[in-house]
């Protein structure tokens, strides 16, 4: 009668080996399924990230060519505004020098005028509201009353 009491032992051994085999195999199974789903992760945060990526290229691309629109603009509007600021000086000045040539021309005339008997005024003013005063180099300007 131990025969029987062997075969219920070996029975239960192989139940046992079943189940542990069935709990390795859910375990396996588990495992992978955690490892499929953490692949399937990582491949789509990849794709998102080279989507990010690709996207940012995109966008400093374009803000780069707009900022280098508005620098040649601003060059553009700043040389049209000098260049109409030289022409505006260039006519004053050709109008002050205009203005000193015909203030030096009366002032000969008068000078003339007076060298032919007329009196040179005391204080070295002239008749004009001018008087000679010396500039930086010594020489003497007209410089108004």
């Amino acid at each position: 009668m131990a025969v029987p009491e062997e075969v219920r032992a070996a029975k239960r051994i192989n139940s046992e080996g079943e189940r542990i085999i069935e709990k390795a195999q859910e375990e396996a199974e588990r495992i992978v399924a955690k490892a499929q789903e953490q692949a399937a992760f990582l491949i789509d945060e990849r794709g998102l990230t080279q989507q990010a990526e690709a996207e940012s290229r995109r966008i400093i691309g374009e803000a780069e060519a707009d900022a280098e629109d508005v620098r040649r603009g601003a060059d553009e509007y700043a040389v049209n505004v000098l260049v109409g600021l030289e022409g505006d000086v260039v006519k004053t000045l050709q109008s002050i020098k205009k203005g000193i040539d015909l203030l030096d021309s009366r002032r000969a005339d008068l000078r003339a005028d007076d060298d032919g008997g007329g009196v040179e005024p005391e204080d070295g003013a002239d008749d004009l509201g001018f008087e000679d005063v010396p500039d930086d180099e010594g020489q003497p300007q007209p410089v108004r009353r």
